[in-house]
Parts: C-alpha cells; sequence; structure tokens
C-alpha cells in the first residue's frame, strides 16, 4: 500500500489522479487522507486489510474507491467517468468487490487494458460539493472562474444527474454572474445576474439563493466562493496550470480537495480587441462560398470600394481604413467589420464622446458630404455611362488575345472598386423617390414578360440582361434563374409592383435606364462581374483546365497565364475548400482563424422594421409546400430570394439593412419586413405562427392575445394602407455610407 502523504511515488504505478492528489497534500492543499493499490502489486491481503482497518475505522467509516491509472487526468486527455468508482463502500467483503470493480473497468472497447491503480479515501458526507474550473472552459477565458454547484458531493453533477448552479468568479473570488439550477437557459444564452435573482425571488415569495443570504436555499456563501477561488489559485501555482478540481464542503463548513486534473478542453477565446465580423449586408451580394478567384474578383474591389466611401464620409479614421479590409473572406465566404460599416453601436459610447477625432471627422466630411450630395447624381450617371459604353463596344471574349483579356479583366476590377463605393454614398446620401423602381423589380418583370413570350432560360440574360439582377456570380457554375412556379401566384394573391406593370405610352417597362441612380449601380456592378465570369470561363477553355479549375487559381496566377507565362505546377493537385457552414451573425476571430461567435450583441434589440405593416402568418423557410400566408424566415436577405416575394405575408432575416435589395423591394410590394432578428431560423421553424409588425420591429411567436381574426385583418389592412412616402421616411433616417453596401 502506498499511503497519499508519502510523496514520489511513480506515476505508472499510482496513476494520474493518485499522484496529483499526493502533491497536493505535500503543497498543503486540504485532501483527504488515504491509500492507493499501485498498479501490478503483489496481492497481500493482510498488508490490505490492515491498511482498510486504519482508514474505515474498522468497519465503521464509509469509504470510496477511485480508479487512478496514468491513462486519465492528463494534459492531452481527461478520460473522465471512463474508469469505474465505487462510493459509500461499507465492510470488508464490499471493500473487496469494489477494489475488483475498478480493477476489471481498466479493460478498453479496443480489447486492451489500461494500468489501473486503485485509490481509497474516506466518504464525506459533503453539504455541498461540484467542480471548480480554474478558468472559464466555455468562454475560455483565464481571466474568470467557473464554479458549478449542487447540494451533496460532486458525483451527481459530473455524472450527469443533477443539474447545478453555477456561479462566474474574477481571479480574486469576486462574483460576476451566476446561473440557478432550475433556471437554465437555452444554449449560448447569457447567465443571469444576481440582481435578476433577486427580483425572482422576491416575485415568487421564493427564498433567495443569493450567496450570503439568509434564505434557506442558499448553496455557497460569498465567503465560500473566496476560498474556492483562493484553493484555484493554490492548485494552479502547484500544477504550472489552472485545474479542473472536485471540491466538497462538509457540515462543518470545512473545504476538501476530491480531485485535481488539468482543464484539457479550452474553447476558442479571440484576442482582446479581435474584430466584429459578420456577413451583415455584404452576404446580399455575395451570398455563396466563394473560390479564390471569386474572392480576388469580387471581395477585394469591395473591400477597396467601402474603404473608400468610409473614408470619404468620414465614418472612420483612415489609418484604420489602411491597416484592416472593411470586407474579408471566412472560410471563403465574404464577411464585414461590422462596426466599420456602423451596424452595430461603438463598445464605449461615453469614451466616443469624450473623443474629439470623430466629431472633427464628421465636421470635415460634412463639408464634402454636403457637396457630393449634390454632385453624386450626375457622378453616377456618369460611371454608369461610361461602364455601359464599355461593355457595349467589348468585343467576344472568343475574339480576345490572352493579353487583351488581362486587360478587360484589370478594367473590371477598377470599375468595381468605383461601383461600389459610389453605391454606398448613393444609398447613404440620395433619398430615393417614394415607390421608386429598383433592378429586382424590373428583373422579376423581364424575367415574367420573357417566358411568358416562350423565350427559354437560357436566353433571357441575352435579350434581358437585367434579369441577372436575380442572380448570384459564380465562376463554377450559373445559378439558375428562378422557376416559373415562383412567378405564377404574384398576379392572383399580390399587385405587381410599379416597375412590373407600367406599359404607359413611351415608358419602358423592362429597361433599366429609369432606376434610381443606387440601384443602376448595383445592376452594374452585377453586369461586370458577369463580364469577368465570362472572360474566365473563355481562359478555362483556351487551357483546357475546366472552370472549376480556373477558380483555383489566385488573381497574379491568372493574369500571368494571360501575359505568356504558364499555369502554376501544383495545380493539378489543389483541391476546392470544404464546404462550410454559414457564419454566425456577428462573430470573431481566434489568432488560428477559429470563429467564436459574439454573445450579447443584437438580441431582440437589434431588430429593426424595414418595410411598415402588421401582419400574422405561418412561418416558411423557401422550400416545400408554400403556405397561403407565408411568411419567409431566412439568415440574410439573398438576391435570389427576390421572386418569392409576391404573395408573402411577411419577411424575417437574422441580418439585413433597410437598404438592402431584398428590404426595398419588399416595401414596393406593401411586405412588413423586420430584419436583424437574432437566431430566427432556429427560433421559428417552419410551421410556426408568428406575427411580424415591419413598423416596430418586432417578431412574436403565435396570435397576438385578445385579438379575433376580424380585428387582425382590420389592423393588418389599415397598417398595409400606409403611403409609400412615410415608409421610405422611416427607412432613409440615420443612414451611413456603411449601410448602404
Amino acid at each position: 500500500m502506498v499511503p497519499l502523504s508519502r510523496p514520489g511515488g511513480a506515476l505508472p504505478l499510482i496513476g494520474s489522479k493518485a499522484a496529483n492528489l499526493a502533491r497536493a497534500a505535500a503543497a498543503g492543499l486540504p485532501v483527504l487522507p488515504g491509500f492507493v493499490i499501485p498498479h501490478g502489486a503483489r496481492e497481500d491481503e493482510v498488508a490490505l486489510r490492515r491498511a482498510w482497518d486504519g482508514l474505515s475505522d474498522g468497519g465503521t467509516r464509509p469509504l470510496v474507491v477511485r480508479s487512478s491509472s496514468s491513462q486519465e487526468d492528463t494534459e492531452e486527455s481527461s478520460l473522465a467517468g471512463r474508469f469505474a468508482s465505487v462510493l459509500d463502500v461499507r465492510g470488508w467483503a464490499s471493500f473487496r468487490a469494489a477494489v475488483r470493480t475498478v480493477q476489471d473497468s481498466a479493460r478498453l472497447p479496443d480489447g486492451s487494458t489500461a494500468p489501473m491503480a486503485v485509490l481509497v479515501q474516506p466518504m464525506l458526507d459533503a453539504r455541498v460539493g461540484g467542480v471548480l474550473f480554474g478558468a472559464d472552459p466555455v468562454a475560455g477565458r483565464a481571466d474568470r472562474m467557473l464554479v458549478s454547484a449542487v447540494q451533496g458531493g460532486p458525483d451527481s453533477l459530473v455524472g450527469g444527474t443533477r443539474a447545478s448552479t453555477d456561479h462566474w468568479l474574477s481571479r480574486r473570488g469576486r462574483l460576476i454572474h451566476v446561473q440557478a439550477a432550475e433556471e437554465q437557459p437555452e444554449e449560448h444564452s447569457a447567465p443571469r445576474s444576481w440582481a435578476s435573482e433577486d427580483l425572482l425571488a422576491e416575485s415568487s415569495g421564493e427564498p433567495s439563493h443569493r450567496p450570503g443570504s439568509a434564505g434557506d436555499g442558499a448553496l455557497l456563501t460569498r465567503g465560500e466562493l473566496f476560498r474556492l477561488a483562493r484553493l484555484a489559485r493554490r492548485a494552479e501555482r502547484v500544477f504550472g496550470a489552472p485545474q479542473d478540481i472536485e471540491f466538497g464542503f462538509d457540515a462543518d463548513g470545512r473545504l476538501w480537495l476530491f480531485q485535481s486534473r488539468p482543464i484539457t478542453a479550452m474553447a476558442a477565446c479571440p484576442a482582446r480587441g479581435a474584430r466584429l465580423l459578420g456577413p451583415g449586408p455584404v452576404a446580399e451580394t455575395l451570398p455563396d462560398q466563394l473560390t479564390p478567384l471569386e474572392e480576388d474578383l469580387w471581395v477585394a474591389p469591395m473591400a477597396r470600394g467601402l474603404a473608400a466611401a468610409l473614408d470619404v464620409g468620414g465614418t472612420a479614421p483612415r489609418r484604420l481604413l489602411r491597416s484592416m479590409p472593411v470586407v474579408m473572406t471566412v472560410g471563403g465566404r465574404a464577411t464585414a467589420d461590422l462596426r466599420l460599416l456602423g451596424t452595430v453601436p461603438p463598445r464605449h459610447r461615453w469614451l466616443t464622446l469624450l473623443n474629439p477625432a470623430p466629431g472633427a471627422r464628421r465636421l470635415t466630411a460634412a463639408w464634402r458630404m454636403g457637396r457630393l450630395t449634390s454632385a453624386l447624381p450626375g457622378l453616377a450617371r456618369d460611371l454608369v455611362a461610361d461602364a455601359d459604353r464599355h461593355l457595349a463596344e467589348i468585343s467576344p471574349p472568343s475574339t480576345l488575345a490572352g493579353i487583351e483579356v488581362a486587360a478587360e479583366l484589370r478594367w473590371s476590377r477598377r470599375v468595381l472598386v468605383s461601383l461600389h463605393a459610389q453605391e454606398a454614398l448613393a444609398g447613404a446620401l440620395l433619398r430615393e423617390p417614394p415607390g421608386g423602381r429598383t433592378a429586382a423589380g424590373v428583373a422579376l418583370a423581364a424575367l415574367d414578360r420573357a417566358r411568358a413570350r416562350g423565350v427559354p432560360d437560357s436566353r433571357v440574360i441575352a435579350t434581358d440582361p437585367v434579369v441577372l439582377a436575380l442572380t448570384a456570380p459564380s465562376l463554377r457554375k450559373p445559378r439558375a434563374l428562378p422557376e416559373q412556379r415562383t412567378l405564377l401566384p404574384a398576379r392572383s394573391r399580390q399587385p405587381q409592383p410599379r416597375a412590373a406593370t407600367e406599359t404607359a405610352a413611351g415608358t419602358p417597362s423592362a429597361g433599366p435606364a429609369s432606376l434610381p441612380p443606387r440601384e443602376a449601380l448595383r445592376l452594374r456592378v452585377r453586369w461586370v462581374q458577369e463580364l469577368q465570369v465570362r472572360l474566365v470561363r473563355e481562359v478555362a477553355e483556351r487551357l483546357g483546365i475546366g472552370p472549376d479549375r480556373a477558380a483555383l487559381l489566385r488573381w497574379r496566377e491568372l493574369t500571368a497565364v494571360l501575359e505568356g507565362g504558364a499555369l502554376p505546377a501544383d495545380l493539378p493537385e489543389r483541391v476546392p475548400q470544404p464546404a462550410t457552414p454559414p457564419l454566425p451573425d456577428a462573430f470573431r476571430l481566434t489568432g488560428d482563424g477559429q470563429v467564436v461567435v459574439e454573445r450579447g450583441t443584437g438580441g431582440d434589440g437589434g431588430a429593426r422594421g424595414v418595410s411598415a405593416g402588421r401582419a400574422l402568418g405561418t412561418v416558411w423557410a423557401g422550400t416545400g409546400p408554400r403556405p397561403a400566408d407565408a411568411v419567409l424566415v431566412v439568415r440574410t436577405l439573398d438576391p435570389a430570394l427576390a421572386p418569392l416575394l409576391p404573395g408573402l405575408t411577411g419577411l424575417v432575416a437574422q441580418t439585413g439593412s433597410a437598404l438592402s435589395h431584398l428590404a426595398v423591394l419588399a416595401r414596393e410590394f406593401g411586405i412588413p419586413t423586420v430584419v436583424g432578428v437574432t437566431d430566427a431560423v432556429r427560433r421559428f421553424p417552419p410551421g410556426s405562427r408568428i406575427v411580424v409588425d415591419g413598423t416596430a420591429g418586432d417578431v412574436l411567436q403565435g396570435e397576438p392575445i385578445g385579438q379575433g381574426e376580424d380585428a387582425r385583418e382590420g389592423e393588418d389592412v389599415q397598417a398595409g394602407q400606409d403611403t409609400r412616402a412615410e415608409q421610405d421616411t422611416r427607412a432613409g433616417g440615420d443612414r451611413r455610407p456603411g449601410d448602404a453596401s
């Protein structure tokens, strides 16, 4: 037998659990006495009974018999709960059976046997126990501690049979948050504060669970939490890293350490001050996962254009715009700096008020912006005309030499920067007239008429290029146009938008000539992107590598090939990036590029109504049978959703802005729309009933209480009669360049 008080036991013989406890006891930490039956020890029943008799007081004191293997409780893997432990062991026969149970648990599923020692300690009748983490493993924060406590010993907690009361502490033991066991929120919810706990207790008449209070339900006092934090700091000094500690307080209030092991599963944590990113409005232009060449052709010009708009608008310091891109890709998906775009408030508003730099920038920019507002329509018309003239004069890609293709691609990247910059400024500065035309509305009308004339989809873009406004660019394969069935119900359920029904004498009903400046600029962005797609496909055909392989090139590699260079030698071995899930609405990146979802940003407080009106309907995800009162609930306002808008009762999106393409089109159709609704896709599954209030920016589950069908219908009709002028006034307030992307 090896007593825990004897230091220096060989780890392979006594196992990690016993070795850690022996090390803690030698450092003066509160460890119960005990002994270890080493792995492979010669069985000596006399010595074993003598040790058992001394620890159990002749069999009157219950014991706990636990595993202690060198393969568990390591820095790489804890193997928590993999091996057996037997509690409340009474009597010699039961003790011998418990030892055999622990030793038998050493057999692993793969047929091997782990080295297994047996740790024996007194069974403590704990008043309260649990697990103490010297760092917060969920948030990945080393400046926080997490205490999970239950009544009794920690076995029910670690076994998963009981929920715990969780306490978040500072390094010095100051209580930051508490979350009671009976009030465990849904996944990813923020913990409650003590103030909310007190209010709940007072309103319900139940005793308060606040530590240090006189309530009968209190688990840990503030003094006990302070002692736990001190124990965690001492254990960290002993073992050199934050520890995962099982603890217990006995009836006399003494604190005991039952187990200490390294924290093996710390969540990724972004660096302090890491940028707040999200798909935001850029996902409306580039909703899909991008290849390397698509990133170079479309994301880089967008980032430069938005940076130029933000610089002109004075909404961000030039130094910051030069040091970090406004738009970047994460896992091949376009994402933007949400703070630079102004879609989230500053972290410290009072510091912003004290800082004179933003005010000076705004004052300087106001003079420029005032002049720019009057000049921007003319600048936009000139840029649109230049782009149209170049697009009309360019020869077919099949007739261009390699050097000419390279020149056209360079022009396309340059003009995209200007188009994105002016589009952002137009969205921020220019107020569109009530009922203004949109490219999507014109495109829907053109597509409907072309199909009515029997024009096949393969020829629609050639006859009506405005239809490209309904698709997103792709080098690999063109996105299919909306199916005919998505357009047919429009006439029976909703009036067509003005752009789709305008056929007065001399008024073009499908052309983009009369589009407002921002819509005209957006349409040219898509036309230039389509030119790039066709040029790259022509190059791929000449090289015999196929569009999918060409999409794996980088911009510099493509231009080098067009100027007479060779393809990269490793191109045949390159593989497309694995499919990545859609990005969270708001997140930060760790040093190694891991996505960490941002907690506490937005919430329902971030929801905004972007198209007035109020309606009750059935949630629809855009696929499968369409309910008669469908409310479309989506992650982001993808332009491809435009054909689904006619006939919708409402629209809800997790991200988006009042100036987004689909939001403008929703106002044309008079569809109540709310964007910025956190986790909407999960919260409102298909088939559920929700109320969408596009005026107040609310989305509520179920039908309104106390209102009958007649009252709701009357209210919806009244809300739907809001004038477009009022809608544009509400949607056009407080615009800034970043919102126009």
